[in-house]
């Protein structure tokens, strides 16, 4: 533990706490200044002006990003009859089609990384709740994993490349990986554009004021990197 408090204390130094940097300098100055023996994630961190209290003020959505997660998505669909077989040949990792998977499930099965339900099986899905809910793979119409059957081969196919959901929390924030360390600086930066993109249009119409008040790169437990606003927010993938 020092030694992890040593190095993050030499990468917290290199950081200019006054400044506010451009998008693609800090993403090139995180990945600088990781220091983890494994290839870290590279997250982007946003606090909102949002009133999280406010049910007209939520956000929740989905985004595909660009160049993916850098890591394999097991993709877990619940389905039948036709449904079933459309996500087994989409290449879903688990098709929970029986009371058995249900079961299994409900005494606490999570390897997946994503859950995905056709409407006709939410009824099952739905009482999985206190599995599910906690670690954020219950399926939801406004995140995108509840479709129609004929829906099932594209959802699949986004999860596993890299279609990452994101929320605003109880404390206004939102917090969205956007890749590894070990990416090229452009793909992270596409990422990110692509994030940004995802939420300059995810903002509630009752929002006042500030939208995005704040903006912070970081990688696995590295020095958060303050992120100018209004360059971020005017990112595009294409540049």
């Amino acid at each position: 533990m020092a030694k992890t408090g040593k190095q993050y204390k030499a990468a917290y130094e290199k950081v200019d706490q006054e400044k506010y940097y451009e998008p693609r300098e800090a993403l090139a100055l995180a990945k600088e200044l990781a220091f983890t023996k494994f290839d870290g994630s590279v997250e982007v961190h946003l606090r909102t002006g949002l009133d999280p209290r406010q049910a007209d003020q939520q956000i929740r959505d989905v985004v595909v990003l660009p160049n993916g997660l850098g890591k394999t998505v097991r993709v877990l669909v619940f389905a039948q009859g036709e449904g079933a077989q459309l996500a087994r040949e989409a290449g879903a990792d688990i098709v929970a089609d029986d009371d058995e998977w249900i079961a299994k499930i409900q005494a606490g099965f999570t390897d997946f990384d994503v859950a995905i339900s056709t409407p006709d099986m939410m009824g099952k899905a739905g009482r999985l709740g206190r599995v599910l809910g906690p670690r954020g793979l219950m399926p939801n119409p406004k995140a995108g994993t509840v479709v129609q059957a004929e829906d099932l081969p594209r959802t699949i196919n986004e999860a596993k490349a890299g279609r990452v959901e994101y929320r605003l929390d109880k404390t206004a924030n939102i917090h969205v990986p956007i890749g590894k360390v070990s990416f090229e600086l452009d793909k992270l930066y596409e990422n990110m554009a692509a994030l940004m993109d995802a939420i300059r249009k995810s903002r509630p119409a009752a929002a006042k004021g500030s939208f995005i008040r704040k903006i912070t790169v970081a990688t696995t437990m590295g020095p958060g990197i303050k992120v100018d606003s209004a360059a971020a927010q005017s990112m595009k993938v294409t540049e």
